[in-house]
C-alpha cells in the first residue's frame, strides 16, 4: 500500500484524510490535535459554548490514520522534516498546510483544551470592554461586529477599514445591507484609513487619526503557511504555485490545495472542499498503476454561494447576482455548520 502524507488537518487535508485512509497507508501531520469549523469561529469569540460545538479531536473521525502532532519545516529526498527533528518517508505528498490568521480568529500549535481556555479570555476581555475596535471592514470584520453587536447592545463598536466600502470584493447590495445593519445597531465606521499603530488603549492611523479603545482586534487579511517550502516554487504573495491538477510545480506525487494553493479564487472554506475533492480523484487516478498523468482531473475555480452571518438570527447569502438577507441565511450557515462536523463525528 502506497504511503499518503497529509500536512494540514484543516477542511481539505481533513477531508483527504478521511477519504483516503483506507486506500492508503495515511499519515496526517498538524501542528492541533482537532479540526474546527473555522467559519463559525467568531461566534464561539462571543459566545464560548459554541466552541463544543465546532471542534473535534482528529482521532474521533480518523480511526485508521496514523496522526502526528508537529510542524513542517522542510521537504528533502521525499520526506517531509519536522521541527522536532523526525523525518517521515512519503509516496504521496498533500500539502494543506492552510494560512496564519490573527488570534484569537486562528491559532496554532494548540490542543483543543487550550483552543477553548483562549477564547474564553478573549470573551471576557470584551464582555469587560466599553469600547471595541475592529480593524478591518471585510467579511470577517463585519461578522465579528454583527456577532458582538448580537450580544452586547450597549457597546461602542467601531471599524476601521482601509478602503471606501465594507466588504469590498462582495456586491454593492451585500455591502449596502451590511453597512446599514452595523448602522442601526450602532456600530461606527471610518473607511479610507490604515491602522499603522496600535498600542494598548489607542490606536493610530496613516492619516495620524488616534482612536481610544478598551480592546482592538485585527482582522485583515491572511498570510499562507509555506515557509518550509522552498521559495522558487512560490508566488508572489508567499502561496505555492500549482499546475491545473494541483500538483505543486514539478512535482507530479505532491499536491497542493486550500489557502496555501496559488488558485485564483476566495480562501474560503468551501473552495478548500472543492479543491480536496480534486486531489482525491487524482490521488485514486495515480494509485492505478494503469493510469498516467493525462488522465488526471482539473481544477477550474468558480465562484460560490457565500453566507456572511451578522449574529445568529441575520445574515447575507451571495449567489452570483442573486443576495438573499435576513434569517433565512443566518439559518443556513448553522445548517452547513451542522452538516459538516456530523460528517466528522460531531453530534
Amino acid at each position: 500500500m502506497k504511503k499518503l502524507v497529509i500536512v494540514g488537518g484543516g477542511f481539505a487535508g481533513a477531508k483527504i484524510a478521511r477519504n483516503l485512509q483506507k486506500k492508503f497507508e495515511t499519515v496526517l501531520i498538524d501542528n492541533k490535535d482537532y479540526f474546527e469549523f473555522t467559519p463559525s469561529i467568531l461566534r464561539a469569540i462571543v459566545f464560548p459554548k459554541h466552541l463544543k460545538r465546532i471542534h473535534v479531536h482528529h482521532r474521533d473521525y480518523l480511526e485508521k490514520t496514523k496522526i502526528v502532532r508537529g510542524k513542517a519545516v522542510r521537504i528533502k529526498n521525499k520526506k517531509i522534516i519536522l521541527k522536532d527533528g523526525k523525518k517521515i518517508g512519503f509516496d504521496y505528498l498533500v500539502i494543506a498546510s492552510g494560512s496564519k490568521y490573527n488570534n484569537p480568529i486562528k491559532a496554532e500549535g494548540m490542543l483543543i483544551a487550550d483552543r477553548g481556555a483562549g477564547l474564553t479570555t478573549h470573551n471576557n476581555k470584551i464582555g469587560r470592554s466599553k469600547s471595541i475596535l475592529i480593524i478591518g471592514g471585510g467579511p470577517v470584520g463585519v461578522e465579528l461586529a454583527g456577532e458582538i453587536t448580537d450580544k452586547y447592545r450597549g457597546k461602542n463598536v467601531t471599524i476601521i477599514h482601509s478602503g471606501d466600502s465594507l466588504m469590498n470584493r462582495n456586491s454593492v447590495k451585500a455591502r449596502n445591507f451590511a453597512r446599514s445593519f452595523l448602522e442601526k445597531r450602532g456600530v461606527k465606521m471610518i473607511f479610507n484609513e490604515r491602522v499603522e499603530k496600535k498600542t494598548k488603549g489607542f490606536v493610530e492611523t496613516d492619516k495620524k487619526n488616534k482612536f481610544e479603545c478598551d480592546t482592538a482586534i485585527l482582522c485583515t487579511g491572511i498570510k499562507p503557511n509555506s515557509n518550509f517550502i522552498d521559495k522558487s516554487l512560490l508566488d508572489w504573495k508567499g502561496f505555492i504555485d500549482v499546475n491545473n491538477h494541483l500538483q505543486m510545480r514539478g512535482s507530479q506525487n505532491i499536491f497542493v490545495c486550500g489557502d496555501v494553493a496559488s488558485v485564483n479564487e476566495e480562501k474560503t472554506a468551501q473552495a478548500a472542499e472543492k479543491q480536496a475533492e480534486i486531489v482525491i480523484k487524482n490521488l485514486e487516478l495515480m494509485g492505478n498503476k494503469n493510469e498516467n498523468e493525462k488522465n488526471l482531473e482539473r481544477y477550474h475555480p468558480k465562484k460560490t454561494i457565500s453566507v456572511t452571518s451578522l449574529g445568529r438570527w441575520n445574515g447575507i447569502l451571495e449567489n452570483g447576482n442573486f443576495v438573499m438577507t435576513g434569517i433565512i441565511p443566518a439559518f443556513l450557515k448553522g445548517v452547513i455548520e451542522r452538516r459538516t462536523m456530523f460528517r466528522y463525528g460531531q453530534i
